[in-house]
């Protein structure tokens, strides 16, 4: 059953993993932050070389209510000033899983990329989740776009000036 507080946020319940109560509960940084802050919860520091993955712990297990999702995403200042991004953006946590949430960083930069304990690492939010049932037909209704993909719009709006 989803829970709503006094001020009609979303509760969920968090846990901790045993040995990680020192570190803070993810948190949102600012009035109208969409995501909160998960943090490093490693033993020792972690280096992530150039274009190397890895799984970063977070400390903490949580039950998202049904019917809504975590999506785990990147922190822009480390994509940009580190060049670490999260793989799989977003990871999404479903409503049932119950384990450590864990976060999947990769090294696009030159340089190996240091993580300490606490190291704010990447961003949760918690939204809603529409489900769907498949409903078969043997055509789809029309639309202005139609069939256009992957590009079909133009890179640039002067794209088709610069053609020569």
């Amino acid at each position: 059953m989803i829970e709503f507080n006094d001020n009609g946020i979303v509760e969920v319940e968090v846990e901790y993993r045993s040995g990680c109560e020192d570190l803070p509960l993810p948190s949102y940084q600012t009035e109208h932050a969409a995501g909160m802050d998960l943090l490093a919860a490693i033993d020792e520091m972690v280096t992530v070389k150039p274009m190397e993955r890895r799984r970063v712990p977070t400390g903490i297990k949580i039950a998202i209510p049904p019917g809504y999702e975590g999506q785990v995403r990147p922190r822009s200042g480390l994509a940009m000033r580190e060049g670490i991004i999260l793989p799989n953006s977003p990871g999404t946590i479903d409503a049932d899983y119950r384990g450590e949430v864990e976060v999947i960083l990769m090294n696009l930069s030159q340089t190996p990329f240091t993580i300490r304990r606490g190291d704010r690492i990447a961003q949760l939010v918690i939204c809603p989740v529409a489900r769907c049932e498949w409903k078969v037909t043997d055509s789809l209704p029309e639309t202005a776009r139609g069939e256009g993909g992957f590009g079909h719009t133009g890179v640039a709006a002067n794209e088709s000036s610069s053609q020569s």
